[in-house]
Formats: structure tokens, sequence, C-alpha cells
């Protein structure tokens, strides 16, 4: 497995990042304001935020909203490194599962996701989140 070092600085960063993207958000709807900060492993940084719609399946997550950002900007060549999720509401946040999908296809199995938790923050490796995802990777 590719050994990933993301440092607490840099995670505490990424955090800041999400929050203020989680401003921007759209969520006249839930009213849940959300936004990510993808690292990605050409040192690059991409934030994104929840975009809403009156029909909430069609909502877009903070997380996606980044990756897909982090796509357009730099190319399907990337590979994201270390994610941060906040959540302004202070409610726990962990990327739902459409999100873990989504990123399954870009992250290093190993990076680290910061995410609000029912008890604080939490931090994990991607692959302890959706696990098998490292099966599902294209090589």
């Amino acid at each position: 497995m590719h050994r990933n070092h993301v440092s607490e600085t840099e995670m505490s960063r990424l955090l800041e990042l999400a929050r203020q993207a989680a401003a921007n958000s759209y969520s006249p709807y839930s009213h849940f304001r959300v936004g990510a900060a993808l690292k990605l492993t050409s040192g690059e940084v991409v934030t994104g935020t929840n975009v809403e719609n009156v029909s909430y399946g069609l909502t877009i997550c903070a997380e996606r909203a980044a990756l897909v950002s982090a796509v357009a900007s730099f190319g399907p060549g990337i590979r994201v490194a270390a994610v941060a999720i906040a959540n302004l509401n202070q409610a726990a946040s962990p990327p739902c599962g459409a999100c873990r999908q989504v990123l399954a296809e870009f992250i290093l199995p190993d990076a680290p996701v910061l995410f609000p938790a029912a008890k604080g923050l939490s931090t994990m490796p991607f692959c302890e989140l959706l696990p098998l995802s490292g099966d599902m990777q294209l090589k």
C-alpha cells in the first residue's frame, strides 16, 4: 500500500478551508451547511460545498463538489491524499455512501479523512470508511 503522510498541521489547514467553503453552502431547504477540502497528491488543495435542490435527490454534497472541481481543474489523473469535512451546524457528517463511492475512484486507500462525528472530530483512513474500495479502483 502507498504510504501517505499528511501532518496534523495540514489536516488543520484543510479543516479551516472546509469551514470556509461551508460558509458558501446553498442550503435553503435543510440549512445543513457542509464544506470539504481535498489535498491532492500534487499538493494542490480544492474545496467544495453542498448545493441543494428542491428535489433532495439532486443535491450535490460538498465532497463530490470538491472532487468534480479537482477533476475540472487538474484532470482525471488526480489522486486525493487527504480529505477534511466541516459542518457549520455542529452535526455529525461522515461522507455519505454516494460520496464514499465517488471518492473511491480517486483517493489513496490510506488517505486520512477528517470529519465531524457524534463525539467530536474523527479521522480515519479512507479504506476503513469504504472497506474493499481498493479492489474497485482502476489500476
